[in-house]
Parts: structure tokens; C-alpha cells; sequence
């Protein structure tokens, strides 16, 4: 008999197909009823869940009762409780690798989108503002040639420096846990403390996992050690950064500008930020290219087969589990 898969977030009728030649298939349809009545009815019987943006834990999973396997269509796992994944020997999975280049150049765009004033002056030119020459009220900054600190020097954070230092002459500085001797060589990277970074950098781009270590890492403090004329980018996780800080550093000019594409409340239907003339506000979108995301669907649909049929998935999070 087939074992059960259930998505958990939309997935094409083409991915569907795939994982139908091995196992039984529940989607559930937004045209068929309430999304989460339908997930929750169906959830005793799934062994493995395919999905992204659904916080899974104790109290979401305890009908779950034949769960071998959640496989996330994301890089970061932090809706995911892994402790209790492990606990129930759960395997997970996520999608790294895939949206690398996708969500380097997503930051890159918002570096250079709140540098030049690129939605602010948009929104200003089709109101009809545009009547002469733009005096210096209304002048950006360069990109070229300035300081761009990078916090968390991993794949992606590899992949924003290397269009940094190659593309627009800039000087990489970074942060994080350990040193990278061959990024160092590579692309002339410094190393520094966090604090040294922030003090230094034109351009602070965050690009960290959140934990219990990295959450609020930016606060009113940190925000106070940048340069007045610096720029903050932040394409890792919301609660990395104090939002309130931030919309009063932004205010008060203890920053010239940020760029974002994630924030402490998603979906941001509302926000002080929005009320900004000096923030670029994107809805999430790293990796949100049609290629990249189906790159990053096809792997989780392999990480999960291998996970259901017995092999070890090629992106477990949680290796203890794996009983293979």
C-alpha cells in the first residue's frame, strides 16, 4: 500500500504527477473549503509533508500520528520546532543551494534601489512631481567603490559579496561565527566583529538564520553604531532586527535608509514602514523567480521520496532521525 503525502502550501499539478508514482497525494483546494480544516482532516493519515510558510510543532502535529517526514520547500527552518521533530524522530528537510543566486540578487536590488531612491522616486515621478531638474533634497548614493558589510558569510552572503566586490569595486568586510580564509583570498574580505562591521560598513546586509542567538542581534544599540549615511538590508529573517528600532532610526535620521524584504509580522499588511519614505518594503520574495521555486519544489519532492522510501534525504536537518 502507498504511503500518504500532504501538502501543506500549493504545489503544481506537474509536482503533484511526480510524487504520485509512489505514494497517495492530498492537496487541499482553497475551492473545496477551509485550507486548515482540510489540512487538519487529513493529517492522521499523511506519512510525509511537503509545504513551506506553516509553523509545524507540537500542538499542530499531535494528530500526526504516521509522520515519518516533513520536507520544507524553504532554506530556513525556523517554523519548524526541530526539538520535538527529534523527539518524535521526525526527519526534516529544507532546500539549500537552490536559491542562492536568486536572493543575492534580490539584496543586490535592494542595495541599489535604497541607495538611488529607486521606489521612492518612482512614486514621485508618476505623481506628477516632476517639473525640473531634481535638486539635492532628492539626490541618492553611490553604490561603487563603497563598504559593504555582510553579516552571516554563508552561501548566499558569498554570493551578494562576490557581486559587490566584483561588479561594483567594493570593499567586503564580515561577520559570523567563523573565519572563511578562502573568501578572504577570493574576494579580499576582512573579518570583523560585529560592532567593527557595523561602524565601518556603507551598506549592512543581514544575511544570518534566526535563533535565539541572531534574534533582535540589530537593536536600537546596534543601529546607533552605524553611520548616519549607511544603508540597512536585511534578507535573512524579520525578528533579526527590532523593527520598532529600526522605524525609529529611519525617522530620526540615525540611518539614511533600509531595504527589506522581511519583518517581525508576515504577512505585513500594515506597518510604520510603509509610512517611509526612505525604506524599500518587498513582500518576501528571495527566491521567488518561477525557476527558482520550482528548483526548490523538485528538491523537496526528492527529499522527501528518498525520505519515505527508507534512503537518507540529501538535505536532513535532523540526521539522528534518520533510521536507515
Amino acid at each position: 500500500m502507498k504511503k500518504t503525502v500532504l501538502a501543506f502550501s500549493r504545489i503544481s499539478p506537474a509536482m503533484v504527477e511526480r510524487l504520485e508514482a509512489h505514494f497517495d497525494v492530498i492537496v487541499p483546494n482553497p475551492k473545496a473549503g477551509d485550507i486548515a480544516a482540510q489540512f487538519n482532516e487529513a493529517l492522521p493519515k499523511a506519512h510525509g509533508l511537503i509545504g513551506a510558510g506553516r509553523p509545524l510543532g507540537r500542538k499542530q502535529l499531535a494528530d500526526a500520528a504516521l509522520l515519518e517526514v516533513v520536507s520544507s520547500v524553504s532554506v530556513g527552518y525556523d517554523n519548524y520546532d526541530v526539538g520535538y521533530f527529534n523527539e518524535r524522530g521526525i526527519m526534516l528537510t529544507n532546500t539549500p543551494d537552490v536559491l542562492t543566486q536568486s536572493t543575492a540578487d534580490l539584496a543586490f536590488a535592494l542595495i541599489m534601489s535604497s541607495a538611488r531612491r529607486v521606489a521612492e522616486l518612482d512614486a514621485w515621478t508618476k505623481a506628477g512631481n516632476w517639473k525640473a531638474s531634481v535638486g539635492a533634497d532628492l539626490f541618492g548614493t553611490d553604490v561603487y567603490g563603497k563598504t559593504l558589510g555582510i553579516v552571516g558569510l554563508g552561501n548566499i552572503g558569498a554570493a551578494v559579496a562576490r557581486r559587490g566586490h566584483l561588479g561594483f569595486d567594493m570593499p567586503i568586510l564580515y561577520s559570523g561565527n567563523s573565519r572563511k580564509p578562502d573568501l578572504e583570498r577570493e574576494l579580499n574580505a576582512q573579518f570583523r566583529s560585529l560592532e567593527q562591521l557595523l561602524a565601518e560598513a556603507d551598506f549592512v546586509c543581514l544575511v544570518v538564520p534566526l535563533s535565539d542567538k541572531t534574534r533582535h542581534m540589530i537593536g536600537a544599540a546596534e543601529l546607533a553604531q552605524m553611520k548616519k549615511s549607511a544603508i540597512l538590508v536585511n534578507i535573512s529573517r524579520g525578528p533579526v532586527v527590532d523593527e520598532a528600532a529600526l522605524v525609529q532610526a529611519l525617522r530620526d535620521g540615525t540611518l539614511r535608509g533600509a531595504g527589506l524584504d522581511v519583518y517581525e509580522k508576515e504577512p505585513l499588511a500594515e506597518s510604520p514602514l510603509f509610512e517611509l519614505g526612505n525604506v524599500v518594503t518587498l513582500p518576501h520574495i528571495g527566491s521567488a523567480t518561477a525557476q527558482t521555486r520550482d528548483a526548490m519544489a523538485y528538491r523537496a519532492i526528492d527529499n522527501l521520496t528518498a525520505a519515505l522510501l527508507g534512503k537518507r534525504p540529501q538535505d536532513l536537518v535532523n540526521p539522528q532521525t534518520f533510521k536507515g
